[in-house]
Protein backbone atom coordinates (compact mmCIF):
# COMPACT_ATOMS: atom_id res chain seq x y z
CA UNK A 1 0.00 0.00 0.00
CA UNK A 2 1.17 3.51 -0.89
CA UNK A 3 2.67 5.74 1.88
CA UNK A 4 3.52 2.36 4.23
CA UNK A 5 7.03 1.35 5.59
CA UNK A 6 7.62 -1.21 7.66
CA UNK A 7 4.23 -0.32 9.37
CA UNK A 8 4.73 3.23 9.14
CA UNK A 9 2.63 5.53 7.35
CA UNK A 10 4.98 8.22 6.17
CA UNK A 11 4.35 11.20 3.39
CA UNK A 12 5.31 10.26 -0.48
CA UNK A 13 7.25 13.67 -0.55
CA UNK A 14 9.23 13.16 3.01
CA UNK A 15 10.27 9.73 1.65
CA UNK A 16 12.12 11.02 -1.30
CA UNK A 17 13.36 13.85 0.50
CA UNK A 18 15.38 11.31 2.63
CA UNK A 19 16.29 8.99 -0.06
CA UNK A 20 17.73 12.26 -2.02
CA UNK A 21 19.56 13.38 0.97
CA UNK A 22 21.12 10.34 1.69
CA UNK A 23 22.06 9.68 -1.63
CA UNK A 24 23.95 12.83 -2.10
CA UNK A 25 24.91 13.43 1.69
CA UNK A 26 23.83 15.74 4.79
CA UNK A 27 24.68 18.94 4.38
CA UNK A 28 24.09 19.73 8.06
CA UNK A 29 25.65 16.21 9.45
CA UNK A 30 27.66 17.21 12.50
CA UNK A 31 31.53 17.64 12.12
CA UNK A 32 34.36 15.79 13.90
CA UNK A 33 33.83 17.44 17.81
CA UNK A 34 36.56 19.49 18.88
CA UNK A 35 39.62 18.48 21.34
CA UNK A 36 37.75 20.29 24.44
CA UNK A 37 34.28 18.82 23.55
CA UNK A 38 35.79 15.65 23.42
CA UNK A 39 37.41 16.37 26.48
CA UNK A 40 33.92 17.57 27.97
CA UNK A 41 32.38 14.46 26.75
CA UNK A 42 34.95 11.98 28.59
CA UNK A 43 34.60 13.84 31.68
CA UNK A 44 30.38 13.59 31.55
CA UNK A 45 31.23 9.44 30.77
CA UNK A 46 32.93 9.10 33.83
CA UNK A 47 30.97 10.86 36.31
CA UNK A 48 28.26 8.44 38.35
CA UNK A 49 24.54 8.96 37.01
CA UNK A 50 21.94 10.35 39.06
CA UNK A 51 19.32 7.85 40.17
CA UNK A 52 15.95 8.72 38.44
CA UNK A 53 12.73 8.46 40.75
CA UNK A 54 10.37 5.74 39.05
CA UNK A 55 7.58 7.83 38.76
CA UNK A 56 9.42 10.12 36.68
CA UNK A 57 10.79 6.98 34.49
CA UNK A 58 8.94 7.07 30.45
CA UNK A 59 7.29 4.45 29.48
CA UNK A 60 8.61 1.69 27.51
CA UNK A 61 7.98 2.49 23.87
CA UNK A 62 4.92 0.56 21.92
CA UNK A 63 6.22 -1.55 19.16
CA UNK A 64 3.49 -1.28 16.19
CA UNK A 65 1.72 -4.15 15.73
CA UNK A 66 0.77 -5.32 12.64
CA UNK A 67 -2.58 -5.65 10.99
CA UNK A 68 -1.84 -9.42 10.65
CA UNK A 69 -1.74 -9.97 14.34
CA UNK A 70 -5.14 -8.46 14.87
CA UNK A 71 -6.76 -10.85 12.54
CA UNK A 72 -5.46 -13.65 14.44
CA UNK A 73 -6.75 -12.31 18.02
CA UNK A 74 -10.11 -11.88 15.80
CA UNK A 75 -10.34 -15.43 14.63
CA UNK A 76 -9.58 -16.99 18.05
CA UNK A 77 -12.13 -14.88 19.54
CA UNK A 78 -14.82 -15.40 16.92
CA UNK A 79 -13.69 -19.59 17.66
CA UNK A 80 -14.60 -19.09 21.59
CA UNK A 81 -17.54 -17.34 21.15
CA UNK A 82 -18.55 -20.35 18.82
CA UNK A 83 -17.79 -22.47 21.28
CA UNK A 84 -19.76 -21.10 24.09
CA UNK A 85 -22.69 -20.69 21.68
CA UNK A 86 -22.49 -24.64 20.78
CA UNK A 87 -21.68 -26.16 24.42
CA UNK A 88 -22.11 -22.98 27.39
CA UNK A 89 -21.85 -25.26 29.93
CA UNK A 90 -18.33 -26.61 29.26
CA UNK A 91 -17.32 -23.25 30.19
CA UNK A 92 -17.79 -23.85 33.73
CA UNK A 93 -15.19 -26.97 32.83
CA UNK A 94 -12.72 -24.75 32.62
CA UNK A 95 -11.68 -24.32 36.22
CA UNK A 96 -11.26 -27.28 38.45
CA UNK A 97 -10.45 -30.55 37.57
CA UNK A 98 -12.22 -30.45 34.45
CA UNK A 99 -15.55 -30.89 35.97
CA UNK A 100 -18.52 -28.94 34.82
CA UNK A 101 -20.34 -28.37 37.86
CA UNK A 102 -16.89 -25.96 38.62
CA UNK A 103 -13.77 -26.03 40.34
CA UNK A 104 -13.69 -28.29 43.48
CA UNK A 105 -14.63 -27.11 46.91
CA UNK A 106 -12.63 -25.61 49.76
CA UNK A 107 -11.89 -28.53 52.48
CA UNK A 108 -14.50 -28.25 55.17
CA UNK A 109 -12.62 -27.09 58.11
CA UNK A 110 -15.84 -26.64 60.51
CA UNK A 111 -19.12 -27.22 60.26
CA UNK A 112 -21.43 -25.93 57.50
CA UNK A 113 -24.05 -22.61 57.77
CA UNK A 114 -25.87 -24.38 55.02
CA UNK A 115 -26.57 -26.72 52.66
CA UNK A 116 -24.60 -27.04 49.33
CA UNK A 117 -27.18 -25.36 46.31
CA UNK A 118 -28.77 -27.11 43.78
CA UNK A 119 -26.12 -28.37 41.12
CA UNK A 120 -26.92 -28.31 37.47
CA UNK A 121 -29.35 -31.01 36.64
CA UNK A 122 -28.78 -34.01 34.67
CA UNK A 123 -29.46 -37.91 35.38
CA UNK A 124 -26.03 -39.87 36.81
CA UNK A 125 -24.26 -41.72 33.64
CA UNK A 126 -22.05 -44.48 33.58
CA UNK A 127 -19.47 -42.15 32.36
CA UNK A 128 -20.42 -39.43 34.94
CA UNK A 129 -21.31 -40.91 37.57
CA UNK A 130 -22.17 -37.90 40.08
CA UNK A 131 -23.49 -35.52 37.37
CA UNK A 132 -26.03 -33.34 39.15
CA UNK A 133 -25.01 -33.94 42.29
CA UNK A 134 -22.96 -31.84 44.60
CA UNK A 135 -20.75 -34.51 45.07
CA UNK A 136 -19.28 -33.59 41.36
CA UNK A 137 -17.53 -31.04 43.60
CA UNK A 138 -16.15 -32.65 46.03
CA UNK A 139 -12.83 -34.92 46.16
CA UNK A 140 -12.23 -38.30 46.18
CA UNK A 141 -11.41 -40.71 49.10
CA UNK A 142 -9.49 -39.24 52.03
CA UNK A 143 -8.52 -36.30 50.13
CA UNK A 144 -12.03 -34.95 50.92
CA UNK A 145 -11.36 -35.37 54.80
CA UNK A 146 -9.84 -32.23 56.52
CA UNK A 147 -7.16 -33.13 58.86
CA UNK A 148 -6.69 -30.47 61.47
CA UNK A 149 -3.26 -29.57 62.58
CA UNK A 150 -1.84 -31.38 65.16
CA UNK A 151 -1.37 -29.81 68.45
CA UNK A 152 0.14 -31.35 71.70
CA UNK A 153 -3.21 -32.58 73.55
CA UNK A 154 -3.42 -34.18 77.23
CA UNK A 155 -0.56 -36.73 77.76
CA UNK A 156 0.05 -37.15 73.76
CA UNK A 157 2.92 -34.92 72.32
CA UNK A 158 2.49 -32.95 68.99
CA UNK A 159 3.74 -35.44 66.90
CA UNK A 160 1.44 -38.79 68.62
CA UNK A 161 -1.48 -36.31 67.91
CA UNK A 162 -0.91 -36.21 64.23
CA UNK A 163 -0.11 -39.63 64.15
CA UNK A 164 -3.30 -40.62 65.73
CA UNK A 165 -5.18 -38.50 63.44
CA UNK A 166 -3.53 -40.38 60.83
CA UNK A 167 -4.25 -43.48 61.65
CA UNK A 168 -8.18 -42.23 62.44
CA UNK A 169 -8.42 -41.54 58.64
CA UNK A 170 -6.77 -44.14 57.95
CA UNK A 171 -9.83 -46.32 59.89
CA UNK A 172 -12.17 -44.07 57.75
CA UNK A 173 -10.26 -45.20 54.78
CA UNK A 174 -10.10 -49.19 55.37
CA UNK A 175 -13.87 -49.12 56.48
CA UNK A 176 -15.11 -46.77 53.67
CA UNK A 177 -13.38 -46.87 51.02
CA UNK A 178 -11.45 -49.81 50.63
CA UNK A 179 -12.47 -51.59 47.35
CA UNK A 180 -12.36 -55.14 48.35
CA UNK A 181 -14.34 -53.96 51.73
CA UNK A 182 -16.84 -52.30 49.34
CA UNK A 183 -17.38 -55.68 47.78
CA UNK A 184 -18.59 -57.72 50.56
CA UNK A 185 -14.77 -58.45 51.86
CA UNK A 186 -13.80 -58.85 55.19
CA UNK A 187 -12.38 -55.46 56.79
CA UNK A 188 -9.69 -57.00 58.51
CA UNK A 189 -7.32 -53.29 58.00
CA UNK A 190 -10.16 -51.41 59.53
CA UNK A 191 -10.72 -54.17 62.96
CA UNK A 192 -6.97 -54.29 63.40
CA UNK A 193 -6.68 -50.20 64.36
CA UNK A 194 -10.09 -50.93 67.05
CA UNK A 195 -8.85 -52.52 70.77
CA UNK A 196 -9.09 -55.53 70.73
CA UNK A 197 -9.43 -55.31 74.35
CA UNK A 198 -12.81 -53.38 74.13
CA UNK A 199 -15.44 -56.66 74.52
CA UNK A 200 -18.75 -55.31 73.36
CA UNK A 201 -17.20 -53.99 70.50
CA UNK A 202 -15.38 -56.67 69.54
CA UNK A 203 -18.57 -58.89 70.26
CA UNK A 204 -20.62 -56.67 68.01
CA UNK A 205 -18.34 -56.35 65.20
CA UNK A 206 -17.77 -60.32 65.23
CA UNK A 207 -21.71 -60.94 64.90
CA UNK A 208 -22.29 -57.72 62.71
CA UNK A 209 -20.25 -59.75 59.97
CA UNK A 210 -21.32 -63.19 60.77
CA UNK A 211 -25.24 -63.10 61.44
CA UNK A 212 -26.36 -59.41 60.65
CA UNK A 213 -30.15 -58.20 62.25
CA UNK A 214 -31.28 -55.33 63.38
CA UNK A 215 -29.19 -55.48 66.30
CA UNK A 216 -25.96 -56.36 64.87
CA UNK A 217 -25.84 -54.14 61.57
CA UNK A 218 -22.34 -53.86 59.82
CA UNK A 219 -22.98 -50.90 58.24
CA UNK A 220 -23.03 -48.82 60.95
CA UNK A 221 -19.46 -49.20 60.89
CA UNK A 222 -18.20 -50.64 57.38
CA UNK A 223 -19.30 -49.77 53.98
CA UNK A 224 -20.53 -52.92 52.30
CA UNK A 225 -22.22 -53.86 48.94
CA UNK A 226 -23.68 -57.04 47.70
CA UNK A 227 -21.88 -58.35 44.77
CA UNK A 228 -25.26 -59.71 43.66
CA UNK A 229 -27.37 -57.27 43.78
CA UNK A 230 -24.93 -54.16 42.75
CA UNK A 231 -21.37 -53.01 41.43
CA UNK A 232 -19.69 -49.51 41.96
CA UNK A 233 -19.28 -47.33 39.15
CA UNK A 234 -15.63 -46.29 38.33
CA UNK A 235 -13.00 -46.28 40.80
CA UNK A 236 -13.74 -42.85 42.73
CA UNK A 237 -15.88 -42.43 46.09
CA UNK A 238 -16.44 -38.67 46.65
CA UNK A 239 -16.12 -37.50 50.21
CA UNK A 240 -16.39 -34.41 52.54
CA UNK A 241 -16.13 -34.07 55.99
CA UNK A 242 -13.40 -33.23 58.34
CA UNK A 243 -11.35 -34.69 61.73
CA UNK A 244 -11.48 -32.66 65.16
CA UNK A 245 -10.05 -33.33 68.83
CA UNK A 246 -9.53 -32.56 72.11
CA UNK A 247 -8.61 -33.82 75.56
CA UNK A 248 -11.01 -36.99 76.68
CA UNK A 249 -11.01 -38.95 79.57
CA UNK A 250 -8.04 -39.61 81.66
CA UNK A 251 -5.35 -37.37 79.24
CA UNK A 252 -6.84 -39.52 76.25
CA UNK A 253 -7.04 -37.78 72.67
CA UNK A 254 -10.61 -37.96 71.30
CA UNK A 255 -11.09 -37.83 67.98
CA UNK A 256 -14.65 -36.81 66.10
CA UNK A 257 -14.83 -37.86 62.32
CA UNK A 258 -17.81 -36.38 60.64
CA UNK A 259 -17.58 -37.60 56.92
CA UNK A 260 -20.45 -38.40 53.99
CA UNK A 261 -19.64 -40.51 51.47
CA UNK A 262 -21.38 -41.08 48.11
CA UNK A 263 -21.27 -43.99 46.03
CA UNK A 264 -21.78 -44.58 42.58
CA UNK A 265 -23.52 -48.18 41.89
CA UNK A 266 -25.33 -50.19 39.14
CA UNK A 267 -27.02 -53.31 38.98
CA UNK A 268 -24.90 -56.25 39.28
CA UNK A 269 -26.50 -57.57 36.22
CA UNK A 270 -25.32 -54.77 33.69
CA UNK A 271 -27.44 -52.39 32.74
CA UNK A 272 -26.81 -48.24 32.51
CA UNK A 273 -28.88 -47.10 35.28
CA UNK A 274 -26.70 -45.34 37.98
CA UNK A 275 -27.73 -44.66 41.95
CA UNK A 276 -26.16 -42.99 44.25
CA UNK A 277 -26.14 -44.16 48.03
CA UNK A 278 -24.89 -41.47 50.44
CA UNK A 279 -23.85 -42.46 53.88
CA UNK A 280 -23.35 -40.14 56.52
CA UNK A 281 -20.56 -41.47 59.90
CA UNK A 282 -19.97 -39.54 63.12
CA UNK A 283 -17.80 -41.49 64.58
CA UNK A 284 -16.08 -40.71 67.88
CA UNK A 285 -12.96 -42.96 68.71
CA UNK A 286 -10.40 -42.47 72.14
CA UNK A 287 -6.40 -42.87 71.96
CA UNK A 288 -5.97 -44.00 75.38
CA UNK A 289 -3.00 -44.40 77.64
CA UNK A 290 -2.00 -48.49 77.68
CA UNK A 291 -1.24 -47.36 81.45
CA UNK A 292 -4.55 -46.10 82.81
CA UNK A 293 -7.22 -48.06 80.17
CA UNK A 294 -7.53 -52.04 78.99
CA UNK A 295 -6.23 -51.10 75.45
CA UNK A 296 -3.58 -51.95 73.09
CA UNK A 297 -0.88 -49.55 72.05
CA UNK A 298 -1.93 -47.87 68.31
CA UNK A 299 -5.53 -48.99 68.84
CA UNK A 300 -8.47 -46.57 69.56
CA UNK A 301 -11.50 -47.04 71.98
CA UNK A 302 -15.15 -46.77 69.64
CA UNK A 303 -16.76 -44.35 72.04
CA UNK A 304 -19.94 -44.08 69.95
CA UNK A 305 -21.00 -44.23 65.93
CA UNK A 306 -23.98 -43.21 63.72
CA UNK A 307 -25.11 -43.51 60.73
CA UNK A 308 -27.90 -41.92 57.81
CA UNK A 309 -28.47 -42.56 54.84
CA UNK A 310 -30.24 -42.32 51.21
CA UNK A 311 -31.01 -45.21 48.72
CA UNK A 312 -29.37 -47.93 51.01
CA UNK A 313 -32.15 -50.00 51.59
CA UNK A 314 -34.67 -50.04 55.26
CA UNK A 315 -36.22 -51.84 57.37
CA UNK A 316 -34.16 -55.66 58.03
CA UNK A 317 -30.80 -55.51 57.92
CA UNK A 318 -28.26 -57.42 55.69
CA UNK A 319 -25.33 -56.28 56.13
CA UNK A 320 -25.32 -54.71 52.93
CA UNK A 321 -26.19 -51.63 51.47
CA UNK A 322 -29.21 -52.05 48.84
CA UNK A 323 -29.61 -49.37 46.66
CA UNK A 324 -32.90 -49.55 44.84
CA UNK A 325 -33.05 -49.83 40.75
CA UNK A 326 -35.43 -49.75 38.08
CA UNK A 327 -36.37 -45.65 37.73
CA UNK A 328 -39.76 -45.89 40.23
CA UNK A 329 -38.42 -46.27 43.17
CA UNK A 330 -38.16 -43.41 45.34
CA UNK A 331 -34.95 -42.72 46.99
CA UNK A 332 -34.89 -43.39 50.93
CA UNK A 333 -33.27 -42.30 54.48
CA UNK A 334 -33.16 -43.62 56.84
CA UNK A 335 -35.35 -41.76 59.50
CA UNK A 336 -37.54 -42.39 62.25
CA UNK A 337 -39.68 -39.38 62.11
CA UNK A 338 -41.13 -39.64 58.36
CA UNK A 339 -39.42 -36.43 57.73
CA UNK A 340 -37.76 -35.06 54.31
CA UNK A 341 -33.47 -34.83 54.49
CA UNK A 342 -31.45 -33.36 52.40
CA UNK A 343 -28.43 -36.12 51.99
CA UNK A 344 -25.37 -33.88 51.06
CA UNK A 345 -26.46 -31.01 54.41
CA UNK A 346 -24.24 -31.20 56.90
CA UNK A 347 -24.96 -28.18 59.12
CA UNK A 348 -26.49 -30.07 62.27
CA UNK A 349 -24.60 -32.95 64.06
CA UNK A 350 -26.11 -36.60 63.25
CA UNK A 351 -29.23 -37.20 65.89
CA UNK A 352 -28.75 -39.79 68.52
CA UNK A 353 -31.37 -42.50 66.88
CA UNK A 354 -29.59 -45.13 64.90
CA UNK A 355 -32.65 -47.44 64.48
CA UNK A 356 -33.29 -48.18 61.01
CA UNK A 357 -36.77 -48.73 61.45
CA UNK A 358 -39.04 -46.48 59.28
CA UNK A 359 -37.78 -44.32 55.79
CA UNK A 360 -37.82 -40.75 55.29
CA UNK A 361 -38.16 -39.24 51.75
CA UNK A 362 -34.64 -37.72 50.51
CA UNK A 363 -35.00 -34.49 48.96
CA UNK A 364 -32.39 -35.22 46.64
CA UNK A 365 -29.57 -37.89 45.69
Amino acid sequence: MGGERDGSSVPDEVWEEFLRTSADGAGDAPKEPSARAREEAARLRAAPAEPAPWRASAPAPVRPRSRRGWYVAGFVAALALLFVAVDPGGVVGWSGHGDRAGAPLAPETARPEEAPPAEPGGRATLADPFRGSPAARWKSGTAGITVPAAEATGRMTEAEVARALTRTRDFLAASGLDPAVLRGARPERAIALMNPRQEDVRTFVSTALSTPGEDHDPLLLFSRFDPARARLVGDEVRTRGRLSYREGRLGALEVTADVTYVYPAAPAGGGDEVVRVIARRETVVSWDDPAKVATKEGTFTLLSYKLHMTNGGCGESTGYFRPQFGGGAPDTATATDGRTIDPYARTEPLGEDRSREGCGTATRS
